[in-house]
């Protein structure tokens, strides 16, 4: 069986996509905003349904808008084998990140099914809704639906900034029915591959074309409200002051002084927003809300850090006088993948005569829930200085074509057992 990827297709179509988007143009690269739900969301759906029935796959669509294009087998009843990823994008992001597995993941199937293959598991393509946090603060929407690790009943009261929920939303862009309906049970799945750029340094570095991943680390979600005392710039002095921007700058620091010392560089910590209440030059801060993020491929080292914090908050409470409360958001176990999708992969590559890396996603993706119901690994492609979420994300066309192929063989084994 010889797999021939169509790279100039694939281009087009990961060029088109970037045009369902409400960003502006930029001088250098190409910025993509698709928000879940957004009519650029649905209309790049239809467009990319239309080319799944073009190709000749039946399309199913869940209560979430998770996206299923299945090529059936020749024993249909086995349970298949799957790859997808996701087509949101946070503002101002590039045209690569989630992307390449969703359109190479069709790529890789036309491909086999040129070839002549009749796979005897079915071969399905996902395309998993809101993979991004954007909309609702929460990433991974379609897929912890999938593998019930989120609550149906808490997913549709989730709000946007605008006060809209999620149950709203759904309904709007077309998808109904109960979020009940959308989980997948363990066993659904014969095997899951996703195909991913790395989203960091490590491949275009040491010049080898492709990651394969051993595991993904665990993310873990925080909300903390700091609250002091505020008033006039001028009029309140210094020792009568309850600042909680001064507080919460204490506070950031120790997260990244507590996660330093842990000395593994598998553990990261980053607070991306600082909400300032009431925002004003003139007026002395008296409350301030910080999102942490904090990862690890080791859940009780991660959780050592946040004792840490916690220890400090305290000290701050008492210091400054302000209180704190913490909210956990979300709190993920990591992903171990399949030995032998990973044997798999290595074997494909070796015959392929294609160098690979064994590696650790730093970055969760939806591969991270799908274990919850499969078997998973996921195959990483270099990309340019290891940039991601950002307009000049980019993966060269020979990458993207070398991990599409790769993606394919491994699709072609695993349907085949």
């Amino acid at each position: 069986m010889q797999i021939r990827i169509d790279e100039a297709r694939l281009q087009r179509e990961l060029a088109a996509l970037a045009t369902f988007t409400t960003a502006e143009p930029v001088a250098s690269g190409t910025s993509v905003t698709r928000v879940v739900f957004s009519p650029e969301d649905v209309r790049a759906r239809a467009w990319l349904k239309a080319l799944a029935t073009e190709a000749g796959f039946t399309i199913r669509e869940d209560a979430v808008g998770n996206t299923f294009f299945r090529w059936a087998g020749t024993q249909p009843d086995l349970p298949a084998v799957a790859t997808g990823s996701h087509i949101d994008a946070i503002p101002h992001a590039g045209m690569y990140d989630g992307t390449v597995g969703v359109l190479g993941g069709l790529e890789a199937m036309r491909a086999l099914k040129r070839s002549g293959l009749q796979p005897r598991r079915s071969i399905e393509l996902v395309l998993l809704t809101s993979e991004e946090p954007t909309r609702f603060g929460i990433g991974c929407l379609g897929s912890r639906l999938i593998a019930g690790t989120l609550d149906p009943l808490r997913a549709d009261a989730l709000q946007d900034l605008e006060g809209q929920s999620l149950a709203s939303l759904r309904a709007t862009a077309g998808f109904t029915g109960e979020l009940a309906s959308v989980r997948l049970h363990p066993g659904h799945y014969h095997a899951w591959v996703e195909l991913h750029i790395e989203q960091g340094p490590l491949l275009e570095h040491e010049h080898i074309p492709l990651g394969i991943v051993t595991s993904i680390a665990a993310p873990a979600g925080y909300r903390f409200t700091i609250t002091g005392f505020g008033g006039h710039a001028g009029a309140l002095l210094m020792p009568d002051r309850k600042d909680a921007l001064c507080a919460a700058a204490e506070l950031i620091l120790a997260i990244e002084r507590h996660t330093l010392a842990t000395g593994a560089i598998d553990t990261v910590a980053t607070v991306g927003t600082c909400d300032v209440h009431p925002g004003a030059v003139n007026s002395v801060p008296s409350r301030v809300t910080l999102q942490l993020d904090i990862r690890d491929t080791d859940p009780d080292r991660r959780e050592r850090v946040m004792q840490a914090v916690r220890a400090d908050c305290e000290d701050l409470r008492h210091r400054r006088g302000v209180t704190i409360t913490e909210e956990l958001v979300n709190a993920d176990a990591p992903a171990q993948c399949s030995p032998h999708i990973l044997a798999t992969l290595q074997s494909v590559c070796t015959e392929a005569a294609a160098p690979f890396k064994k590696m650790v996603s730093r970055a969760y993706h939806d591969s991270l829930f799908m274990a919850r119901i499969a078997p998973i690994a996921m195959l990483f492609i270099p990309c340019r200085n290891g940039v991601s979420h950002r307009p000049d994300e980019y993966a060269a066309p020979a990458d993207i074509a070398l991990g599409t192929r790769i993606l394919a063989a491994t699709l072609a084994k695993l349907a085949s057992e």
